[in-house]
């Protein structure tokens, strides 16, 4: 089969001959796009959220909607909290803050609205599984307000990094939110009565079961917060030599943060716009987020393996690929929202599980596709093994649970590696390899665009030999 890679086919469905061996054995390379592709959109509003980010506030774009979410989250404790040398006790801590940072360009809106968070302490465990219409109520009393503060995305905010090599700067908006000290004495305490709270996320839970944070004026824009932390400033005394010794004034550490490990939550509320919603009506194939329309879709794999079957019954036959690209186009609308950075395609039959169990793609039961904005379009290019996997193990006969999937915006966080390599003293190169760590639906940030369906090109290449 080496000399049948070398063909390359130029039509939508294409037979292009080698020519003869000694044999008479012919090769040639097809590729057949003749398959339609079928959908609609589904308003869904009912996520797995297991962003990495919280979304909060408050946000209407004509041409979109109104976006509204808030958050519901728990710590992950620290496993050492400093009480050497805080002679005073719980009464050295002098302040705490919970300090929440959005990086630069994750902010949908207007940056300088003037906006109003409070954080409630939670009163009881967060269910699990928790999904993006989960209602807070009866969760957290408003007696238990920990903290407000007014704040939005503006120059007074922002901060400056540097990373781990000291290199590449990082900006970002930091909020913090100034919270009773007792709560930081509290925790203080329990660590060094029973630091055994302090061992597991649960544990810690059934001490402090979360916070919850709501946008409680203003409207004009909704941050992406990658990390929310629990700061304390207290007291420390230390002896600097034999002879002197001192009392830090303003010693900092960090109790707890939102992490991966934690369960937390955006609950998310969005009203859709009626020019959205006359687009759908109408028949236009749209996905929204977050928490507002995929598309449910028929892929024809029978039809393509019936295909394949009848033009491959004599001599043999291998499957190259098989793709489907998907034209993708913006919609219109204030603060240029635009379509999701990545799109997942996965069997309806499928989903929850997949996401349940924190699943990656595997060709088969699931892909994604990233948005091309030079081309203007999603190419799912992998395929091939889902096509096979219904020929060897299943006959060749697809089942309902083949056919129905489910087009939805989702998050992709992506791990970079770069390595160094040196072939001479005076020549150097540096690769980077990208590996995706987590899927999850997309509700970390709004998007919006209309798929043309009628449009979408299926592609299944294939070489095969025939003996005449």
């Amino acid at each position: 089969m080496a000399a049948i890679a070398m063909v390359i086919g130029i039509n939508s469905c294409t037979d292009d001959t080698i020519g003869t061996t000694i044999s008479d054995v012919h090769s040639a390379l097809i590729q057949d796009s003749g398959f339609v592709f079928t959908g609609k959109s589904v308003r869904n509003t009912h996520l797995r959220s297991r962003s990495s980010v919280q979304l909060l506030g408050k946000v209407t774009a004509s041409g979109y909607g109104t976006l509204s979410s808030d958050v519901v989250a728990q710590f992950m404790p620290t496993t050492t909290i400093d009480t050497v040398g805080v002679h005073g006790g719980d009464q050295w801590i002098d302040s705490c803050f919970i300090t929440m940072r959005v990086a630069i360009g994750d902010v949908t809106g207007d940056t300088l609205a003037p906006m109003r968070m409070d954080i409630y302490k939670l009163n009881k465990q967060l269910p699990v599984p928790i999904y993006s219409d989960f209602d807070p109520n009866g969760y957290y009393l408003t007696s238990d307000l920990m903290g407000s503060v007014t704040y939005s995305a503006n120059e007074l905010t922002r901060k400056s990094t540097y990373n781990s090599s000291g290199t590449q700067q990082i900006s970002y908006y930091e909020v913090n939110v100034p919270v009773n000290v007792n709560y930081a004495r509290q925790l203080f305490n329990e660590y060094k009565n029973n630091s055994a709270t302090f061992s597991t996320p649960k544990s810690f839970a059934s001490f402090f079961p979360g916070i919850y944070i709501t946008n409680s004026y203003g409207e004009g824009h909704v941050m992406n917060f990658y990390d929310i932390e629990f700061v304390t400033y207290y007291r420390k005394y230390e002896k600097t030599s034999e002879s002197a010794d001192t009392i830090y004034p303003a010693k900092t550490q960090s109790y707890m943060a939102v992490t991966p490990e934690v369960v937390y939550n955006n609950n998310i509320n969005l009203d859709v716009d009626d020019d959205i919603e006359n687009m759908v009506a109408s028949g236009s194939t749209i996905v929204m987020g977050p928490a507002g329309y995929e598309v449910h879709a028929e892929f024809p794999i029978q039809q393509i393996i019936d295909k394949y079957n009848a033009d491959t019954r004599e001599g043999l036959a291998v499957i190259n690929k098989l793709t489907l690209e998907i034209p993708a186009y913006k919609i219109s609308n204030l603060y240029d929202i635009a379509p999701p950075k990545y799109l997942l395609m996965v069997k309806e039959s499928y989903r929850d599980e997949f996401f349940d169990k924190d699943s990656l793609t595997n060709n088969k039961d699931a892909f994604y596709a990233e948005y091309d904005d030079q081309e203007d379009n999603y190419k799912f290019t992998g395929l091939r093994d889902y096509m096979l996997d219904i020929i060897n193990n299943k006959g060749g006969v697809a089942a309902e649970g083949d056919i129905k999937f489910v087009i939805m915006p989702i998050d992709v966080s992506i791990y970079k590696n770069s390595a160094s390599s040196s072939a001479y003293y005076y020549y150097s190169s540096t690769s980077t390899t990208e590996v995706v760590t987590k899927i999850a639906p997309g509700v970390s940030k709004p998007c919006l665009a209309r798929l043309d369906l009628n449009k979408a090109k299926i592609t299944l290449t294939y070489s095969k030999q025939a003996v005449y």
